[in-house]
């Protein structure tokens, strides 16, 4: 063999090692794409605020003053309506309405809203009749009879539950005659007139009978010789359908307990 054809014969054994690695190189196994990233767990919800709303004293006489005082949780503001408006979480404010009110705080915050209240009953000064003495008892009487003549029924505005001016010197003798009478125990019954739900009527019947049982008791009555029960429309003493029949079952009545 010449030296040409051995120069020869080397060069194609060069190119076919050289094809042999560039198509080993070729046939390389690919890098893995990297892993996805950590799926993020859900916010966990906020939680629901809560509020407390309280009046110390709960009735007061008028041109007096009570404190409200209120806790809420979970909550970024508070509002107090009627009158006092926006306020801190956590407080206490003194107040003094000129007439009897519901107070209600509403908590807001992150999780929702929430609501109290707080009903403040304020005593209008009786009329000149109510400085009279106490009815004196007459004799023979039994207390059932007594009681009958001497502790009125006390009337209210529709769909109200506010003591009404008009109906103040009653029921000042009601409590001249219970506070001179210590040891009868009584119940307040709350009625309505027919107008509105039956669900309605019931609270308001039970507002009715509490809004007479807090005087009752701001004027020295002890608070557990009173038991107070709502009737709602259930017992009507009249059903014409006139303001007048309305009138007479809007009313607080009162009953001896034996």
């Amino acid at each position: 063999m010449s030296f040409s054809r051995t120069k020869g014969v080397g060069y194609t054994l060069f190119l076919f090692f050289t094809l042999v690695g560039l198509g080993c190189h070729k046939n390389a196994a690919a890098t893995p794409p990297p892993a996805p990233p950590p799926a993020s767990t859900p916010a966990a919800a906020a939680p629901a605020p809560t509020i407390t709303l309280r009046a110390q004293p709960g009735a007061i006489d008028r041109g007096g003053a009570t404190t409200l005082q209120w806790d809420a949780k979970n909550a970024t503001s508070v509002t107090i309506t009627p009158g006092v408006g926006d306020v801190a979480v956590t407080g206490n404010r003194s107040v003094n309405p000129t007439s009897s009110v519901t107070y209600t705080a509403t908590a807001m915050g992150p999780g929702g809203s929430a609501t109290d209240t707080a009903r403040i009953t304020v005593n209008t000064p009786p009329p000149a009749a109510a400085s009279a003495p106490p009815p004196r008892n007459a004799p023979n009487l039994t207390t059932e009879q007594l009681f009958e003549q001497n502790v009125k029924t006390i009337y209210f505005d529709y769909d109200k539950a506010d003591i009404k001016p008009d109906q103040m010197s009653a029921l000042q003798g009601n409590a001249s005659w219970l506070k001179a009478n210590p040891n009868v125990r009584f119940t307040i019954e709350g009625h309505c007139d027919d107008r509105g739900s039956e669900e309605y009527n019931l609270a308001l019947g039970d507002r009715r009978a509490n809004a007479v049982k807090e005087y009752l008791a701001a004027q020295g009555i002890p608070a557990n010789r009173i038991m107070t029960v709502s009737y709602g429309e259930e017992r009507p003493i009249c059903r014409d359908e006139t303001e007048d029949c309305f009138a007479k079952n809007r009313r607080a009545a009162f009953t001896l307990n034996q």
